[in-house]
């Protein structure tokens, strides 16, 4: 998958690029409402002779619209969504760089810009899509906006449990907790990826080796606990239990959360090495603990209940 970044205005020549069908939307987490819009593109473009592309969108427009937000957290980082396009059959990659002047665009002017002189002949979008300024085009507009110059089709929202699938359900879901329910609405496990670096060695001297994982940044993360983990490193998954939080019993002023994973069966040095976390289940609150004692005594029940977890969905 060729990655594409583009800016107003772009300086892509049109007789220079191929014949697209494109699927266009933030896409945040790829969950299974945007699954549909995504393949409705790969699908076309193969049944064409064409190639496939998505457009999508960075930074979040809220960090630019809205005063009060500096940062945002995604469900899938931007190099998390490069990964999963790839695995979906995507041939190219638009990211469209999201700044003031990007959002003041008239709907048309947007529409001629980034989609008829990209060379998109055949455009999918969700019901819920809107471009230009104030999300003024919208699914009413775009076949006005279109000039004749391209197909379109809009997917209809994609429901589960009588709800609509959406980034934001995944997202209150994970601030619960429920990871099963939220991987459910992805369609596959969360995932983080992290560069284990050293930390303070504490779990090796209680039985307990960890992995300490130094993530994206804008990796959203669920809430704060012990969850049933599994790592893939080197073409290798492996199950173990992740401790997500401040190590209150050993540590009064962390300010923010860090990853702890034991990896269960596996004792080899990991320093330096990327790994990837998948999120499976929630198990417990994180606690503080009155001596080292008692967290070994809950981490040997924490090993336990997860072991037998994934025993039984084996």
């Amino acid at each position: 998958m060729r990655t594409i970044r583009l800016t107003y205005p772009h300086t892509l020549i049109l007789d220079e690029l191929p014949e697209t069908a494109a699927a266009i939307g933030f896409f945040d987490g790829i969950h299974g409402g945007h699954q549909e819009v995504i393949e409705a593109a790969v699908n076309e473009a193969k049944s064409k002779g064409m190639e496939s592309a998505v457009i999508t969108f960075y930074p979040h427009p809220s960090v630019v619209l809205k005063k009060d937000v500096e940062h945002v957290q995604y469900i899938t980082p931007l190099k998390e969504k490069q990964k999963i396009l790839q695995q979906l059959g995507v041939d190219r990659l638009y990211i469209i760089n999201f700044n003031k002047e990007l959002s003041s665009l008239e709907p048309q002017t947007f529409i001629d810009h980034f989609i008829i002189n990209l060379n998109i002949k055949f455009l999918v979008a969700g019901f819920d899509f809107s471009y230009g300024h104030k999300g003024k085009g919208n699914k009413q507009t775009i076949q006005e906006h279109s000039r004749g110059l391209f197909d379109y089709t809009i997917i209809d929202q994609v429901q589960s449990g009588n709800q609509k699938i959406s980034s934001t359900r995944v997202r209150e879901l994970l601030k619960t907790g429920q990871v099963e329910k939220a991987n459910d609405l992805l369609g596959r496990p969360l995932v983080v990826r992290g560069v284990v670096k050293e930390g303070d060695k504490r779990g090796r001297k209680i039985g307990y080796p960890t992995a300490n994982l130094e993530v994206d940044s804008e990796a959203l993360l669920p809430k704060i606990g012990v969850y049933a983990v599994k790592i893939r490193f080197k073409n290798e998954v492996y199950e173990g239990m992740a401790s997500l939080g401040y190590n209150p019993t050993f540590t009064a002023d962390r300010d923010e959360p860090i990853i702890e994973v034991n990896i269960f069966d596996y004792n080899n040095e990991l320093y330096g090495e990327e790994l990837v976390l998948e999120w499976h289940r929630y198990t417990r609150e994180e606690i503080k603990f009155d001596s080292a004692e008692e967290l070994i005594r809950q981490i040997e029940e924490d090993e336990k209940c997860i072991r037998r977890y994934f025993y039984s969905e084996s």
